[in-house]
């Protein structure tokens, strides 16, 4: 795990709409799906709350390998790449129910590990 560079922290802050969150199954078949309960936790550690997962939780349980994608206010992309945990409980879990609206279960936080980061072709981490 690596710690973001600030002007990827800055982009997350100026961040428009949902994110794409993308996982891939062990056969090698992607999956990808919209997510905005999401929250940086640390420049380290994304996590993202498991309100309505179904493909994407198998295939963290599967391959606990992720990708998130996100666009600026200005239109600019930034995808990160990583390792991910699936917690139904502790830290993380925690935290994910201090700020997921009530309204959605929160079953469990997928907290990505950061490993690389990229904005278009240009790798920044």
């Amino acid at each position: 795990m690596k710690n973001l560079p600030d002007s990827v922290q800055q982009a997350w802050n100026n961040r428009e709409g949902p994110i794409a969150f993308a996982t891939v199954n062990a056969s090698g078949v992607p999956n990808v799906i919209y997510a905005s309960c999401v929250q940086l936790h640390d420049p380290s550690h994304l996590i993202v709350a498991d309100n309505y997962f179904s493909k994407t939780r198998a295939n963290l349980l599967e391959t606990a390998r992720g990708s998130v994608l996100f666009l600026t206010k200005e239109g600019k992309s930034f995808q990160i790449k990583g390792s991910i945990e699936y917690h139904k409980e502790g830290p993380y879990y925690d935290a994910m129910k201090q700020w997921n609206p009530a309204k959605h279960p929160g079953h469990a936080a997928a907290v990505v590990s950061i490993e690389e980061a990229f904005s278009g072709s240009e790798k920044l981490l």
